[in-house]
């Protein structure tokens, strides 16, 4: 692989996928949402090539060894005559309405489902091999094992349904165009750049600001994986994945979610009082969320690097630079 075009770059984990690939050598084709605040997460990349991002008249901009695209999700087509035929692989993480109401709303979730298919016919025609997508936990709804690609998928979010649906006609999209497929489900992931409502980052905020919180019992087995290890697993499954093939990227190790709370309370002040137990669950609370790791492990050879401890520390950092 020697050039990747990325949609969603400059979020949590599409920003820490094209760091990962600048690193390998490769080229990037950084594909962002226009005006987005979260352009942020990028600055990285203006440090180290000594450059400012700064956007021409055609929306783009040079930095290093990354080019950032501005483009609409919605808008993907648009881009056909800006990036050539010259790629390899392509990463889609653009995905709308995540959160808050959109998240349910049928008409919304099925523009990402064509924003998918969009990204599909963009990567054939700028000549990538390969196309991968990032997938959810929310595509298996509620389940109590350990999550692999073999367990029925019964979403009950709208999130969850269009994933599922985006991953499926995706795939059977790349089969009739001839570029390899792979789906990879993300479980819980944090790290720089996360989003301010996410559990991990919301608790860091408000205990660097000693405030106090109130949590659930937090007995649910849940599975945090760095952002940084998702964004490895990611570039492994491209360059080494079975074709038409879906992956659970976790860390594959479980504890309790309160043990995750207390370790970020450790790492900030030990002696913060946290508020486990005084908020009810949620209804329809999952209560276990751990990734099988089995095939990525056996397909790729991948395993996770860094320990909630180490990335936690290395989260708290970046949020405490980026108030």
């Amino acid at each position: 692989m020697k050039d990747a075009i990325i949609t969603g770059a400059s979020g949590m984990i599409g920003s820490h996928v094209a760091k990962e690939l600048l690193q390998r050598g490769i080229n990037v084709t950084a594909i962002v949402r226009p005006m987005s605040e979260k352009l942020r997460n990028l600055e990285w990349a203006e440090a180290e090539a000594g450059a400012a991002a700064l956007l021409g008249p055609d929306k783009t901009a040079e930095v290093g060894k990354m080019r950032i695209v501005e483009c609409n999700l919605y808008e993907l087509p648009s881009l056909r005559d800006k990036l050539g035929w010259e790629h390899d692989a392509f990463f889609h993480f653009g995905w709308g309405y995540t959160f808050g109401t959109g998240r349910n709303e049928a008409s919304k979730q099925a523009e990402n489902i064509k924003a998918t298919l969009d990204a599909v016919h963009l990567a054939y025609e700028a000549g990538c091999k390969s196309f991968i997508g990032a997938g959810s936990q929310a595509e298996f709804g509620i389940v109590t094992g350990s999550l692999s690609d073999e367990l029925p998928k019964d979403p009950i979010t709208g999130y969850g349904i269009a994933k599922l649906a985006a991953c499926r006609l995706a795939g059977l999209e790349c089969r009739h165009l001839g570029m390899k497929f792979n789906w990879a489900r993300i479980l819980s992931c944090y790290g720089e750049g996360d989003n301010d409502y996410t559990m991990v980052m919301s608790a860091i905020r408000a205990m660097l600001r000693g405030e106090r919180m109130q949590f659930t019992p937090a007995e649910q087995v849940w599975d945090y994986i760095y952002a940084e290890d998702t964004a490895k697993a990611f570039v492994e499954i491209v360059e080494k994945g079975v074709d038409q093939k879906a992956y659970t990227v976790g860390s594959g190790e479980k504890r309790l979610l309160k043990d995750y709370i207390y370790a970020i309370r450790d790492a900030i002040d030990p002696t913060l009082d946290v508020g486990i137990g005084e908020r009810d669950y949620n209804p329809d609370q999952v209560m276990y969320l751990v990734a099988d790791t089995t095939e990525l492990v056996a397909d790729t050879g991948y395993k996770p690097s860094t320990t909630f401890e180490d990335g936690i520390k290395k989260t708290i950092e970046w949020a405490r630079a980026n108030k």
